[in-house]
């Protein structure tokens, strides 16, 4: 957006100042607090968990199966990508449905599987999430009985995160030897931890955030003086030249062109000694609001001595065109 808006016409610095002021701030909040990290859904909740539960901490592994192709699915697999889980088998009532989803994560390797393979799916899997709309339950304890149990990558625990409402696994999955169930409401638990830890991280990005307001409206408020020093500056070269045309018209025609570059060269240093105090109290980087306060305070003080309000730069000469 940055860069389209620099070509666009009217995007000046004050906007450009402004857009990279935008920039730094967002990069200090998700760099100096933890207000990015931590799942704040359901589907990240998931992801986020069953990472922590594996031995490793990691996908590396381990086979992940998911049921469904809803909206809750679609949000899983963007975690599981971001948490280095890129192989997955999907298993759905319609094929159309699943293969759209898998349209949509070009990165991601997923294993389309439809509905009467769930239990084979399951059988195979050591990390498996439901996320199906189904009315009733998907897998129960009788129907996981007699499945082998996970690989040794993960322990040899098979793990079930259930996501879905109303529930696909019922309460009694957990009873199996080596399966571990979790549902939704273990991963509300990890949310409202997470949303709490956020919130705290959002009073700290408020901190860094009024930092960066101050340092732009600082930095934006040290440009007014721009005018200022190109008009005071205008008008002392204005002077400066009237003066010498008057005593060019005095001197006649006995003043030769080394003595017109001698008096131009004197007139034009005489200026810019007097012009630097002023001149350096009108300049201002923004980086310190309390400078630029005194800057802004001088810049109206110097208006005033030399009444710049009023004063109009002269066109340029046209005589010796």
């Amino acid at each position: 957006m940055h860069a389209s808006g620099e070509k666009a016409p009217g995007f000046g610095r004050h906007l450009n100042g402004l857009f990279k002021a935008a920039v730094t701030a967002g990069k200090r909040v998700r760099t100096e607090t933890s207000i990015a990290s931590g799942a704040v859904s359901v589907s990240s909740a998931a992801a986020e968990l069953a990472q922590m539960k594996l031995p490793s901490g990691s996908f590396q592994g381990a086979r992940v199966l998911i049921v469904g192709a809803g909206k809750m699915t679609k949000l899983l697999v963007k975690h599981l990508l971001s948490k280095g889980c890129s192989r997955m088998t999907l298993v759905n009532r319609s094929m159309a449905s699943a293969q759209a989803l898998a349209a949509e994560f070009p990165e991601a390797e997923i294993d389309i599987r439809l509905s009467p393979e769930l239990l084979a799916c399951c059988a195979e899997a050591d990390v498996i999430f439901t996320a199906s709309s189904s009315d009733d339950p998907l897998l129960t304890k009788e129907n996981m009985q007699g499945m082998a149990q996970a690989c040794g990558a993960v322990g040899g625990v098979r793990r079930v995160f259930d996501i879905a409402v109303p529930r696909n696994v019922t309460c009694d999955v957990g009873e199996l030897p080596n399966v571990v169930a979790y549902n939704v409401d273990d991963l509300k638990e990890v949310v409202d931890n997470n949303k709490e830890a956020r919130m705290a991280a959002a009073e700290e990005a408020k901190v860094l955030l009024e930092q960066e307001r101050i340092a732009f409206e600082a930095w934006r408020d040290s440009l007014e003086t721009v005018p200022t020093i190109k008009k005071l500056r205008a008008k002392a070269e204005a002077i400066r030249t009237a003066e010498i045309d008057k005593a060019t018209k005095a001197m006649g025609a006995e003043m030769s062109k080394k003595q017109r570059k001698v008096l131009e060269e004197l007139s034009r240093g005489i200026m810019n000694k007097l012009l630097h105090g002023p001149m350096q109290s009108l300049r201002s980087d923004g980086t310190d609001a309390g400078s630029v306060s005194e800057t802004i305070v001088c810049m109206h003080a110097l208006s005033r001595m030399y009444d710049l309000d009023a004063f109009v730069e002269p066109k340029p000469s046209t005589a010796n065109l």
